[in-house]
């Protein structure tokens, strides 16, 4: 299983190479491995806080931040940033990708969580 940490790493990568791989597909590379990053760190937290939270959905996860981590402008943060990832996954022909500015965003918002998680 590859840590939390390794998969923003790679995002960063992703973002420092943007000539690396077809043109255009690197922000949508990178927003997936901060989600993915951000998702294994909830799956984590749960399993070892609250077993069986992790089997529910991402939402209901979300939603389950603010009273347990006792910091509702974290969770609201982290709940922002999933869920624009989560957009900026999927490709649409009439929307732009991300931006650089966007994704070291994101990525900063899941490293917190990541970081207050452990």
């Amino acid at each position: 299983m590859t840590t939390p940490q390794v998969l923003l790493g790679w995002a960063d990568a992703a973002v420092a190479h943007p000539d690396f791989g077809p043109d255009g597909v690197w922000p949508r590379v990178a927003a997936f491995l901060c989600r993915q990053a951000l998702e294994e760190a909830l799956d984590r937290y749960w399993a070892r806080e609250l077993p069986g939270v992790e089997r529910a959905s991402r939402r209901t996860q979300i939603s389950c931040l603010a009273p347990v981590l006792g910091d509702p402008d974290l969770a609201y943060d982290v709940a922002t940033a999933w869920y624009a990832l989560t957009r900026a996954c999927h490709h649409h022909p009439y929307e732009l990708a991300p931006t650089t500015a966007e994704l070291a965003h994101w990525a900063a918002q899941v490293r917190t969580l990541v970081d207050r998680l452990g």
